[in-house]
């Protein structure tokens, strides 16, 4: 491999940082915090390709730098490489903890929860006039975009109001590569401990939320409702290719904790709070991010704005364009070569830490053209690469579509005048190469 290019941990410049890296090579060598060596990879095909090679894996046990002690116990990017659930389980292992979780995101129960999100955002918006500073500027990010995602995650998981925003906060810093390695501890210490409480107060007083069922569940065919495997709710989402959820795969017929007449299995308090640790971090950041690209994407492109008030494209469309020009993951980690790997020519060592170019891929244009770096509204539906692909697919992708859908909406129907109340350039960006957005979105409703 080449020379290795130094990710900026602020976050600067991530879809410039991007392009260089895809331009470069598929598989680019980087040095992560600390000087950490690894691979991002950059472009569609490839990455698609790397996500579903039986090849690489995702827990640390195949991580060949921490295997031989050479990261440090306080490390940025500990929580990615070593935090205990589905995002670090491969095989068996991820079949049985993705199997407790899945059924709380089918397509049945996302639909359900369509008007409790619906009046959520009506709430919401309801209020952004009160919110407005003495210039008549509001911060929609944190006033709009941010409380609706996290409303939702933690009605689902059952966590009280009064945790939220130390939880946002703490996520935050936990994500942020630009923080030092103690903060980071420290914020993955504070989750820890407000993730503790809110498990302490659902076994205290148990309710009809995913939590108290992931607590409460044995591998016996029960998810969230107590329902058994019935077809449709019994598929996992893994395949991401259409870019809509078309895929399901079927490891989901088999039941959590292995073969039908296992002996039951509960998830470790050490699974368990992995599992609403990424939860948390993928159901509120994500689409908090979403939404917000989407915004600053039609201020900053009022042709394509008006295509969509006039009902000539949809908002799908918009958030399935955003999705892919704007994806609210840069960077994520990690995936480790369980064998040295060649992507387009390019040797990737058996055990490197390897990153997930979502924003690169998104504006590669091998696969969707020479302009593929403009937000279209009107492009064909594009197989992005945004939730991911193969068995890792984001289990909650259906429900931050919905999310974003319902937001955008909604928004745009009450406030169509909206503006930026800043130029564009001006905007901060969200500190960190791993999340893509901007830190704050000032806008005036009109």
């Amino acid at each position: 491999m080449g020379t290795a290019h130094s990710m900026d941990p602020s976050g600067a410049a991530v879809q410039a940082e991007a392009a260089a890296l895809r331009e470069s090579a598929a598989a680019c060598p980087v040095l992560l915090p600390g000087d950490v060596p690894g691979v991002v990879i950059t472009r569609h095909r490839e990455l698609r390709d790397f996500l579903a090679d039986p090849a690489v894996a995702k827990n640390a046990r195949h991580f060949a730098a921490f295997q031989r002690g050479e990261i440090p116990a306080q490390w940025q990017l500990n929580a990615f490489a070593l935090v205990s659930g589905m995002t670090t389980a491969d095989g068996d292992d991820h079949r049985r903890l993705r199997g407790l979780a899945t059924k709380a995101f089918t397509p049945r129960r996302v639909a359900a929860m369509r008007p409790w999100i619906e009046k959520l955002t009506g709430d919401l918006l309801a209020e952004l006039p009160g919110r407005r500073d003495a210039d008549g500027v509001v911060d929609l990010r944190r006033w709009f975009a941010y409380p609706l995602p996290m409303g939702v995650i933690c009605e689902l998981l059952g966590v009280d109001t009064a945790y939220r925003d130390r939880l946002h906060g703490l996520t935050h810093r936990m994500v942020s590569t630009s923080t030092t390695a103690a903060e980071a501890m420290a914020a993955q210490v504070g989750i820890h401990e407000v993730l503790a409480q809110v498990v302490a107060d659902r076994r205290a007083a148990p309710g009809e939320d995913l939590t108290s069922a992931l607590i409460a569940v044995r591998g016996g065919g029960h998810g969230p409702d107590g329902e058994g495997d019935t077809e449709g709710d019994a598929r996992e989402e893994t395949e991401g290719e259409s870019g809509r959820d078309a895929g399901h795969g079927r490891e989901q017929d088999a039941l959590p904790g292995g073969d039908r007449g296992s002996a039951p299995e509960r998830l470790s308090d050490d699974e368990l709070a992995g599992t609403l640790l990424l939860m948390i971090v993928a159901g509120h950041e994500t689409t908090l991010n979403l939404i917000t690209n989407a915004v600053r994407a039609l201020c900053a492109h009022p042709e394509q704005l008006a295509l969509v008030l006039a009902g000539e494209v949809t908002w799908d469309a918009v958030v399935e364009e955003t999705l892919r020009w704007d994806s609210p993951v840069a960077n994520f980690p990690f995936r480790y070569p369980t064998a040295d790997l060649v992507v387009d020519g390019v040797t990737v060592p058996r055990g490197t830490p390897v990153l997930a170019g979502y924003a690169a891929a998104g504006r590669d244009p091998r696969e969707y053209g020479q302009d593929a770096g403009r937000f279209d509204v009107t492009r064909p539906a594009a197989r992005h690469l945004a939730f991911g692909h193969g068995a890792h697919y984001c289990l909650g992708a259906p429900l931050a579509r919905l999310e974003a859908v319902i937001a955008l909406r909604n928004l745009y129907r009450a406030y169509p005048g909206l503006r930026l109340a800043v130029p564009d350039a001006t905007l901060p960006p969200l500190p960190g190469f791993i999340g893509n957005s901007v830190g704050e979105l000032p806008v005036r409703l009109g």
